[in-house]
């Protein structure tokens, strides 16, 4: 018989053991699984959450070593931005300077307007564009005045909307100065008192500046640039807005204002005066009294704004005409202004317009307004893309003088974008 192996008998002496270990308990026993129960929350965290480093105190000592080291970085720094300001402002009178003509290079819209364009995109910030463009545009209006100063006449007071889109285009370190009419800006510049004047010629609410278009009839003067701005009007006084019983401001600004006021102000009487400017004044001076005007009025007169933007378009722009007696060089992005009189007959001015279409010209705007004294029929002010060297335009404006009883060509000048 053969003989069992070793193992078989090992295996069956600890079977053996098993089950008598079974009866005596009375219990069946299972193999012990490894244990899935998690260790105790002590153990667990010394593993999974590492120690946290000890906090250091930042002592008094500490914050005044940190802010005299950045006011250190801030005072290197400015003399840093002083060099490189003045650094820029002599190189631009030096460009200035070497041109054939210096003094017509003081005005220069198409190179500024691409400078701000570049500085937009390249500024990285936090400061705003309109913020560094008013940085730069000083720093270029000065370098000019050291060539020579620009005298500029105005439609005033001071902060009034012209004069803010006088200093956008000119900066406050040109030779400027306010005349009280739209009138008086023209006769300035005609008498050659100044080198240009800036004055109001459309709204995108209200339309066309009626006193800017009839000027244009009277003296030979040119449009040598325009500045957009956006106009946004606010309510201020010295006292809390539910004490307004009377707002002053100029009849555009009201008129720009209708809507907001007869819903927010009803119980305010509306008097017009000649300026925004000039309703500020008398805000300041009067008791109940609000203006309507620029946020920089409010500033210059020691108001608060009781209510901001209050505008009823919210893109409420106004363009300025920059008037003078040049001829602004073709830029490749320009409008040109002319006056147009045609006989008074049927079909006439349906004539006139089929050469822009025929012509391909985009004409941009058409206002018309009664001859002065006894003659009848329309004067009619043209707006249209293209410059006058252009061929398409020559070859338009051709045309239109043949069937024409007058046609002044006001200029041709670069066209801008709208300016905050």
């Amino acid at each position: 018989m053969a003989r069992k192996p070793l193992t078989t008998k090992k295996t069956s002496r600890k079977t053996a053991t098993k089950t008598v270990k079974k009866r005596t308990t009375g219990e069946k026993t299972k193999k012990k699984a490894p244990s899935s129960r998690p260790k105790s929350s002590k153990t667990a965290l010394r593993k999974t959450v590492k120690k946290k480093k000890p906090v250091k105190k930042i002592t008094k000592a500490g914050r005044k070593s940190a802010r005299l080291s950045l006011e250190a970085r801030i005072r290197q720094f400015d003399k840093e931005i002083l060099k490189l300001i003045n650094r820029r402002a002599s190189a631009t009178t030096k460009l200035v300077e070497s041109k054939d003509d210096p003094i017509k290079e003081l005005f220069s819209p198409r190179a500024d307007d691409d400078l701000w364009q570049e500085l937009e995109s390249a500024n990285p910030g936090p400061l705003p564009a309109h913020t560094v463009r008013g940085i730069f545009r000083e720093i270029i209006s000065a370098a000019r005045r050291q060539v020579k100063a620009q005298r500029v006449a105005y439609l005033g007071p001071a902060f009034s909307f012209t004069h803010l889109a006088t200093i956008e285009r000119f900066g406050e370190r040109a030779d400027l100065y306010p005349v009280s009419t739209i009138a008086s800006v023209f006769e300035e510049v005609n008498r050659g008192h100044a080198n240009y004047g800036l004055v109001p010629i459309e709204n995108s609410t209200d339309g066309r500046v009626i006193d800017t278009l009839d000027m244009f009839q009277r003296l030979p003067l040119r449009i040598c640039g325009e500045v957009q701005i956006c106009v946004h009007h606010n309510l201020m006084s010295r006292c809390p807005r539910s004490e307004i019983t009377e707002i002053y401001s100029k009849p555009q600004a009201l008129s720009q204002c209708r809507d907001w006021l007869a819903r927010n102000m009803p119980q305010a009487r509306l008097y017009p005066v000649t300026s925004t400017s000039t309703a500020a004044e008398l805000a300041k001076t009067k008791d109940g009294v609000a203006a309507i005007a620029a946020r920089q009025a409010a500033v210059e007169y020691g108001l608060q704004v009781v209510a901001d933007n209050i505008e009823d378009n919210a893109r409420n722009v106004t363009r300025f005409a920059v008037i003078g007696d040049e001829v602004s060089p073709p830029s490749g992005r320009d409008r040109t202004a002319v006056l147009l009189q045609i006989p008074h007959l049927p079909g006439r001015l349906c004539d006139a317009l089929m050469i822009f279409k025929k012509g391909k010209i985009n004409l941009t705007w058409i206002e018309s307004f009664p001859l002065r004294g006894p003659e009848t029929g329309y004067l009619f002010f043209l707006d249209f893309e293209g410059h006058v060297s252009e061929a398409k335009t020559k070859r338009a404006l051709a045309e239109l003088e043949k069937n024409a009883v007058r046609l002044d060509v006001l200029g041709s000048y670069p066209r801008s974008e709208p300016r905050d």
